[in-house]
Parts: structure tokens; sequence; C-alpha cells
């Protein structure tokens, strides 16, 4: 039955059972027990919405019952009756828990009553509880990662967290974040759920790269139970589950070209079709994507459709490189560092004065990520508290490759052999390490290496 509700009643008096039960059965699934023993088994095998007592009971008097039931079943809600009870009792009864109450003999009015104001209580406070859970959830996922504030004193980082501010307020405005790989643009797309009114609701960040073909509309649109090989039961899709709230489509960028055709239409017309399903549902989410393409790339509508680039990027962000912002650097490392300790529960005592100078002099081609694992691992490592350049086995003896002046060179290659010249010289002719300077695989660099003869100019 849906809606239906699963009543126990607890009554030594039969007639007062068939009453309640020929009135009830109809809409909801009702149990009858006339003993506190034979009603706690009923609790055990079932799962109980609503609890009716009778407070003179065999056994035990229901109100040293219903304080049981309410220590063992917290989430179920009671409804005494009787035909004895005073007003100090009915206070009592409120007291430890019982939501409502009704005197014997009653008509069927009274029933219907007490069921209704009861079950729009629980409806309403589980309603509260589950937007709760999703903020404490929301709330901790965010802390967990970086903290609720983004950590930076760069005016680069400034300008973009009073950018997140402003455009938070507009909440269906769909935002493209841009910047290279461990930049933290979902931090940033977090940060504008967070600041928005949306921020109730529900969060939802999905790799649409990682989705095959096959799955993108039961992923994105969820599915009927049946309706193909597989589905053994119905499930939502990321458009239901956000709905309502901010869906972030990851590295949008590496989205197939026939799977965009199909985004472009729902965000267009702001419907779905459930895999299996004839009816459209709507949605209302905002959307922000984000991509470590370059945007004249995307806009240019070789790899990426032109139109849904503007569909998704009414307002765009975009996040510097960590090298970019080197005053970034030593407060993230702090933050990471004494973030890790807490969580590992290590001593942190102090961080060596020359920590500071080879994270600086190291080119972080992997950005905020990188520099998050490498103080992860630092704390892992550290002797007594003590954070100093051992720590740091990767990146230790780095030094940044010195500014290049081509003057008026514009050849492309040859901009690039100088480059990967410096890397080398910077880097003792250490291929590992040059490569990581350049942000490339070393196999990479090794064929550029042939391509430029530089082993034989070194």
């Amino acid at each position: 039955m849906e809606n239906a509700l699963t009543i126990l009643v607890l009554d030594d008096d039969p007639a007062i059972q068939r009453i309640i039960k020929a009135y009830l059965h109809r809409r909801h699934n009702v149990f009858l027990s006339s003993r506190p023993s034979e009603a706690m088994a009923v609790f055990e095998a079932e799962n109980i919405d609503i609890f009716i007592c009778d407070i003179r009971l065999p056994e035990m008097d229901g109100i040293t019952f219903i304080k049981k039931v309410k220590e063992k079943y917290p989430e179920v809600e009671i409804i005494m009756i009787s035909s004895h009870a005073g007003m100090e009792e009915v206070v009592e009864i409120m007291h430890i828990g019982a939501f409502d109450f009704f005197k014997k003999p009653f008509d069927l009015n009274d029933i219907q009553m007490s069921i209704e104001r009861t079950s729009k209580y629980r409806d309403k406070k589980i309603e509260l509880k589950q937007s709760e859970l999703k903020k404490t959830f929301l709330n901790k996922e965010l802390h967990e990662k970086i903290g609720y504030e983004i950590v930076s004193v760069s005016n680069s980082m400034e300008i973009i967290k009073q950018t997140m501010a402003k455009v938070a307020q507009a909440d269906d405005t769909s935002v493209l974040i841009t910047g290279e790989s461990g930049t933290g643009k979902e931090l940033v797309a977090r940060g504008i759920h967070m600041l928005s009114n949306r921020s109730d609701e529900f969060f939802g960040a999905v790799n649409t790269s990682a989705i095959p073909e096959p799955l993108f509309e039961s992923e994105f649109f969820g599915h009927k139970k049946e309706s193909f090989t597989g589905a053994i039961q119905e499930k939502e899709g990321w458009f239901e589950v956000a709905n309502n709230g901010t869906l972030f489509l990851d590295e949008i960028g590496d989205m197939p070209i026939t799977l965009q055709i199909k985004m472009l239409r729902v965000l267009e017309d702001r419907r779905f079709n459930k895999v299996g399903s004839p009816h459209a549902k709507s949605f209302n989410i905002r959307i922000i994507a984000a991509t470590n393409k370059d945007v004249e790339s995307l806009k240019s509508g070789d790899k990426f459709r032109s139109d849904l680039f503007y569909r998704i990027s009414t307002f765009q962000i975009n996040i510097p490189p960590l090298r970019d912002r080197p005053e970034d650097i030593p407060v993230l490392a702090d933050h990471f560092l004494q973030f890790y300790a807490l969580k590992m529960k290590k001593p942190l005592k102090s961080i060596a004065p020359g920590v500071n100078e080879i994270l600086l002099n190291y080119n972080f081609p992997g950005n905020v990520r990188e520099l998050r694992n490498l103080c992860e691992r630092a704390v892992i490592l550290n002797n007594g508290g003590v954070i100093n350049e051992s720590c740091f086995p990767e990146i230790s003896g780095f030094t940044k490759p010195p500014e290049s002046n081509y003057g008026n060179v514009y050849n492309l290659d040859e901009i690039e052999r100088r480059t990967i010249l410096e890397a080398l010289s910077a880097s003792g002719n250490n291929l590992s390490k040059a490569s990581k300077l350049l942000g490339l695989q070393w196999n990479a660099l090794y064929r550029r290496i042939q391509k430029y003869n530089i082993r034989a100019e070194s």
C-alpha cells in the first residue's frame, strides 16, 4: 500500500483491538498485541512507525513500557489511550516521548485525527533529520579535503574567492571552472555550492569522462526496474539525486561528442526520461562544469560542441597553477602538514626553514594536489615531530630553471629545444628530474631529446 504506515496496537481489551484494526487495516499495516512481551516481539520483527498503547496493561504499566520502547526504538512515534489517566499522568506520558493521547471511550474520528497528527509530525521530523544529515555530510567532506576556506594569500586566489561569493548568489547560473589538473576545481565548485541558497541540498560530483557511453543515460537519468538486462531494481540517476542542488560535471572537455549531444538536449529542455519510462521528469539543478582543456580549443567546436560550451559557461572561473602564485606554497604546506599530523595523531613540533626553500624551488606540475601528497608523505617520514628537507626526498636538490630570454625567437621548435636544455642543466642531466620540471613523462622527454639531437649537444 502506497504511503502505508506500520502500526502496532497494544491493548488487553479484544474489543478495542478489533475496532482499531477494522478501521485502520485498509490503509495501513496493523499488528495487534495484548501484552508488553508480545509487543516487544513485534518490535523486534517489524519496522514499526506508530505505536498505540494503553496505560493499564498486564505484566507492567504502560508508562514503564513506553520508557523501554523509547530507549530501544527512539524513532517510533507513540499514541497513548486510557480511560483512567489524569492530567499528571498525561503530562508524564508526553514528557517521556508520547506524541499524542486520547481517552476511552473514543470514536473513529479520534483515531483518525490522532494518526494524521502523528504521521505529519513524523514526516516533518524525518525531513528535518535528512536535511541536517545532508548538511553535516557536505560540511564534513569539505573540511576533510582542505578546510571550509580555500587556503591562500595570493591576490589571484583572493579574487577567485570574492568571485565565488558573487556567483553563488545567482544559483541558477551555470559555471565553468578551468585550470590545470590538481588546482582545486572541485573545491571551488563545492565552495560555490556551500555559499549558495542550495547549500542544504545535495552536491553531486561526477567524472563525465569516466562514464562509458552505453551507461550514460542510466547514470545520468536513471532506469526503471527490468528496463534492460541486468536492471534488477530501479535506479535514480544524477539528475534525480541532485535535484534542487548542484551537479558538478568534472572533466567535461573529455566527454565524447555523441554524449555531448545528449547532455546539451537535457540541459536545454531541463527534462529527462528514465530508461524504460515514457514519462519525462523536470529538474532544478545548478550546473558547474570543469575542465583542464584550453577554453579557446573548446570554443572552436573541433572536439567539443560550441553550443554546449556556451550552455555550461555562462560564468567562467580560471584557477591559476600553483607555480604562478608561489606565495601560496608556504601557507598551503603549513596547512597540509598540520592537517595530516592531526589526522595521523603524530606530533608536529617544528618545520625547518629549509623546507619552504625547497618547496619554492620546485615547479609543482601536479599543483595543489601534488603539494598535498608531498606533505602527507612528509608527515609519515618525519622523526620526532620535526619536518625537514629529508622528509621531501622527491624534490630535495631541485632548483627552478633560470628565466629564459629568447629575444625575438618565435620558432616553437627552437623554444622547446632551449627549454629542454635548461631543464637538463638545472637537473644535472637527470632525465627523471628534468621530465618533472617540464611536466612531461620521462619517455616523452626522451623522444624530444632524440628529435633535437640534444644528447650530443649537452
